[in-house]
């Protein structure tokens, strides 16, 4: 069985709720032999407790520092590309290569429809994204969720095939950067990354981006060019990781703290910015205590925006991802 990954400001919760169980096992084996006064007595500490860890629990995410969401957004159980489409689609048909190259496992994609029986909404869309893998051995095959330019040339694919029948791109992003070896940079990394850029920024179909963990440097913006841009709550999304950002300022990764508060990284930051349009907000403790649930707010909030963008006209949609991004870094001087 797996070790459960606990954060280090995440100690006090795990503490309590260990004494909770404890407490729990101790009111079960002893219900038969104590009297119900007694047992009572220990349900009422029980039920005090529970409020307890309740409360230090929303006081502890409530307030996380920007590095403690970084820590969160690389979270190793936190839902992936590939669970959050087996989770909010149906009919899920992966499509690989890139018709130059190779197959780039750290990018997954195809066609794939969101429905919802409620309201009756059901629309096909192409949804691309960022995968990772969950142990060593996966994350080798999917080189830690790092694309290669194999991989931005896939995406690129079949963000044009969707855009010639006419569906939806929806982009998951999540890596800690395009891969950096020299064999990627020989097969144009750089070039792949800028190409996506330019046509992204063309496509004539609705195009949501959405930041489900990390989202660092050119190898989320690769996927990044979007009518609307979502983001998780305990997310990042920044052109330097803090770790990189500390090296090359102190010469050491002994600040990369003070350096993701510096960056402004997290979705608030970002939205005061006018960055990205909503976050995505995720259960108390993160989005891989519940990721059923976190899915299923994901795929809500897609649906009010597709419904949105599908009335629009491929020349709006073009100019207004334009507008979006050229307005981006507006500033005054007095």
């Amino acid at each position: 069985m797996a070790t459960k990954v606990v954060l280090d400001f995440e100690k006090p919760v795990v503490e309590l709720e260990t004494k909770l169980n404890e407490m729990r096992e101790c009111l079960r084996s002893s219900a038969r032999e104590q009297a119900p006064s007694e047992t009572g007595v220990l349900a009422h500490e029980i039920e005090a407790l529970e409020l307890k860890v309740d409360a230090l629990r929303r006081s502890i995410y409530k307030n996380l520092t920007r590095w403690q969401k970084v820590q969160l957004a690389r979270h190793p159980e936190r839902p992936y590309t590939l669970d959050y489409i087996y989770t909010m689609t149906n009919g899920f048909v992966e499509l690989a290569g890139d018709r130059h190259f190779s197959d780039d496992k750290a990018i997954v994609g195809g066609f794939a429809r969101i429905e919802d029986s409620a309201s009756g909404f059901s629309q096909p869309v192409m949804i691309i994204g960022h995968q990772k893998g969950r142990d060593t051995k996966s994350n080798v095959y999917r080189n830690f969720g790092m694309a290669q330019p194999e991989g931005y040339r896939k995406a690129l694919r079949l963000m044009k095939l969707a855009e010639k029948f006419r569906k939806p791109v929806i982009t998951l992003i999540d890596t800690p950067g395009a891969f950096p070896g020299i064999e990627a940079e020989e097969r144009g990394q750089a070039e792949a990354i800028a190409r996506n850029l330019f046509e992204m920024a063309k496509l004539t179909v609705p195009v949501i981006c959405v930041i489900i963990g990390e989202g660092a440097s050119g190898g989320a913006i690769g996927l990044g060019v979007g009518n609307r841009i979502l983001m998780a709550e305990n997310s990042w999304y920044s052109v330097i990781s803090p770790e990189s950002c500390s090296s090359i300022l102190w010469r050491s990764w002994n600040y990369k703290e003070q350096a993701a508060e510096a960056l402004q990284l997290t979705a608030p930051d970002l939205l005061a910015q006018g960055i990205i349009d909503r976050i995505i907000p995720e259960p108390v403790g993160g989005a891989h205590t519940d990721p059923e649930a976190m899915a299923a707010t994901l795929k809500g909030m897609l649906i009010e925006e597709l419904t949105a963008l599908l009335k629009q006209e491929p020349g709006e949609l073009v100019n207004d991802r334009i507008e979006k991004f050229g307005a981006m870094g507006e500033w005054n001087e007095e």
